[in-house]
């Protein structure tokens, strides 16, 4: 069994690479939202962050575009024995996906008190029956995560407030 602080350090480790693509997602002009899936034995399966708006396509979350390479990579319909860590909490769309594809472990850096379907708003996998639930891991590198997303949206708005004048 390792020891807690080898865990947090592996938590910390995964989370600071989801944490960069969230960054990558925030120079292409996204919501700055990253996920990385690794396996059992720490392989990274897939390191994604958001395309909605480059892609134009509502469905381009971070943590679908994770599943879908991931269950690519590995050849199963399942990803039964991985974790998937993610700068924000799951919206329900994404929330729904990491049951059905049966992730054992979700990390989240920061809670999404708006459209968040875990920790917030619907709570899927305290409320829905005969539904697989994954261990929750809440507020690994809450506060960077935060920044990033804080600072993106501050952007936004005074790009409105410019194009106004």
């Amino acid at each position: 069994m390792e020891n807690k602080d080898l865990i947090h350090k592996k938590q910390i480790k995964y989370m600071k690479l989801a944490i960069n693509e969230a960054k990558k997602a925030y120079n292409k002009e996204e919501v700055p939202i990253g996920c990385i899936i690794i396996d059992k034995n720490d392989n990274i399966l897939a390191k994604t962050h958001n395309l909605v708006e480059h892609k134009h396509n509502a469905t381009y979350h971070a943590e679908i575009l994770a599943i879908n390479k991931a269950m690519k990579k590995t050849g199963d319909k399942y990803l039964m024995d991985c974790s998937i860590f993610i700068t924000l909490e799951p919206c329900p769309m994404c929330a729904m996906a990491i049951s059905l594809a049966k992730i054992s472990n979700i990390y989240i850096a920061a809670e999404d008190k708006k459209g968040g379907a875990i920790l917030n708003g619907i709570k899927l996998y305290e409320t829905a029956k005969n539904l697989y639930k994954p261990k929750i891991h809440a507020s690994i590198l809450k506060m960077e995560s935060e920044i990033l997303l804080k600072n993106f949206f501050k952007n936004i708005r005074n790009k409105k407030v410019i194009e106004k004048e």
